[in-house]
């Protein structure tokens, strides 16, 4: 076969033919050159070969159709055994070693130099000597599980509750640490977990919010609004807040003058007018987030107004919450709304403690006790409550921050001013009901109390399990945007932690 021929042989099956060598001059590595050899070469072929490819194909047809979102209940991917969630998120970070993972062998070696390695977030006002816990510890329940005496509540409902040790986000900042623990990924602008819970499964009332937010009277926590923020889902999954101080829910109820017949036939005006606007602008969910905030808003005005009567319940129920004292009364009175929320059909509630209630860097051995008083009582009367209506094994209850404490002293200036700085590697929260598992602990960490080692929970890992819990696969929850697939998880490699199921 001669070389015309082996050429030829080449191109039909698509290859280069084989050049023999030459020396090329300077002016062939121009730009003009280079275009004109490569002209002969594979590229025109494979793009050919492409274009044929796409000539035979089925059209790619952009999906036209219009998504439409509301808060009806959904249906879940399996039978699920939670259907709300109340969640205490006690912002700043509450000592482990001082509530709920006690380490001996702190008080052993207290004021003694730290024998390894510590992740500091602050290291100006690190020290590498030790703090032992100044408070005793007892075991309680039946399950036998160690609690500090500054949380007489949850020593009283241990048997209820389950204490995960080994918690770990491994960012050692509050806020990407929160957003962690409240969006799925460190970063913010992400949907919170409310957003996707309501999204994913609606809500069991038409009359007040799916997901709502109880701030503190004292300040709202870090990253303000970011925490109930639907992020990238549709805005009618955003929580909404209900204040702290009265009235709760501002401009609620009309003016008198306003009420009755002449209220509705002005709703019923602006009902057809929205109608209308909505209709020319199918596409703005914005628009359609708002009319339906309308239509609630006017729901609520009877069915908020009796959620947050807290004078229909018994004097016996406000006692148990610490309603009526100085130190409980006002977490009480929210942990009491919550369960009042949730028992008429809202989906998600998140009660919040103000900006860095638990960042104990200084003072720990006065501010930490005032923390625990604050919420130990009416955050246990709430499992107390929920159990005895018979609403905890289909309600997950959660108390715990975004990260934990160190082993060492912050602020060694003196007893007083000891604190502990900041730790997401090893910390301490409790769930209950839902499906979680009812007495004991799981995982652990170091004996210093500093990182998690064994049966670690990710942030990840957590929120998968809780997904399974209401009926979820974290994988199937998806919600395209940009043109991709987003999920709660975000391509982390969650796992559905067995141990702490029931």
């Amino acid at each position: 076969m001669n070389s015309s021929s082996r050429q030829k042989l080449h191109l039909e099956h698509g290859q280069v033919p084989a050049q023999v060598p030459t020396q090329v001059p300077a002016q062939a590595s121009s730009r003009r050159h280079f275009l004109s050899r490569v002209a002969m070469g594979s590229i025109p072929l494979s793009l050919a070969a492409l274009a044929q490819k796409v000539a035979h194909a089925e059209p790619v047809k952009p999906n036209l159709g219009l998504q439409s979102f509301d808060l009806l209940p959904k249906p879940t991917h399996h039978e699920p055994q939670a259907k709300a969630m109340i969640s205490m998120f006690m912002q700043g970070g509450p000592s482990q070693m001082d509530l709920m993972d006690p380490k001996p062998i702190l008080n052993k070696m207290h004021l003694q130099k730290f024998p390894g390695e510590i992740k500091y977030d602050n290291a100006a006002e690190a020290s590498s000597r030790i703090m032992g816990s100044p408070y005793k510890f007892a075991k309680h329940g039946e399950c036998g599980t160690e609690i500090s005496e500054l949380l007489p509540g949850l020593a009283g409902i241990v048997d209820d509750v389950l204490v995960i040790r080994s918690m770990h986000t491994g960012v050692n900042n509050h806020g990407q640490s929160i957003h962690a623990m409240n969006n799925g990924r460190t970063q913010k602008g992400r949907p919170a977990l409310g957003s996707w819970l309501t999204y994913a499964l609606g809500a069991e009332t038409d009359e007040l919010p799916a997901y709502v937010s109880l701030t503190d009277p004292q300040g709202l926590p870090v990253e303000g609004v970011l925490n109930w923020s639907n992020g990238w889902l549709p805005s009618l999954y955003q929580g909404t807040v209900i204040r702290p101080v009265e009235p709760r829910i501002l401009n609620l109820n009309a003016p008198q003058q306003f009420t009755g017949k002449s209220q509705e036939k002005f709703l019923s005006l602006v009902r057809r007018l929205n109608e209308k606007h909505r209709e020319q602008r199918e596409r703005e969910l914005e628009l359609t987030a708002r009319i339906a905030n309308y239509e609630l808003a006017y729901k609520m005005q009877s069915a908020a107004s009796e959620a947050l009567d807290l004078s229909q319940e018994t004097q016996a129920t406000h006692d148990m919450y610490g309603i009526g004292v100085k130190e409980t009364d006002e977490f009480g009175k929210r942990c009491l709304i919550a369960r009042r929320l949730v028992e008429r059909g809202v989906r998600f509630v998140q009660l919040f403690t103000k900006n860095q209630y638990w960042d104990h860097h200084g003072t720990l051995q006065t501010r930490l006790p005032a923390s625990c008083k604050k919420v130990d009582i009416p955050a246990a009367a709430l499992v107390k409550d929920l159990k005895q209506r018979g609403m905890l094994d289909s309600t997950v209850v959660h108390w715990g921050g975004e990260m934990g404490r160190l082993p060492v002293i912050q602020n060694d200036t003196g007893v007083a001013n000891f604190g502990r700085d900041h730790n997401t590697y090893g910390f301490s929260m409790w769930v209950a009901g839902g499906g979680f598992k009812a007495g004991g602990t799981y995982g652990s960490t170091d004996e210093f109390g500093h990182r998690a080692t064994e049966n670690v929970v990710n942030h990840f890992d957590y929120h998968r399990t809780l997904l399974h819990l209401f009926g979820l696969d974290a994988e199937a929850l998806t919600f395209k945007q940009n043109g991709r697939e987003q999920t709660l998880l975000d391509g982390q490699p969650g796992r559905i932690v067995e141990g702490l199921l029931a």
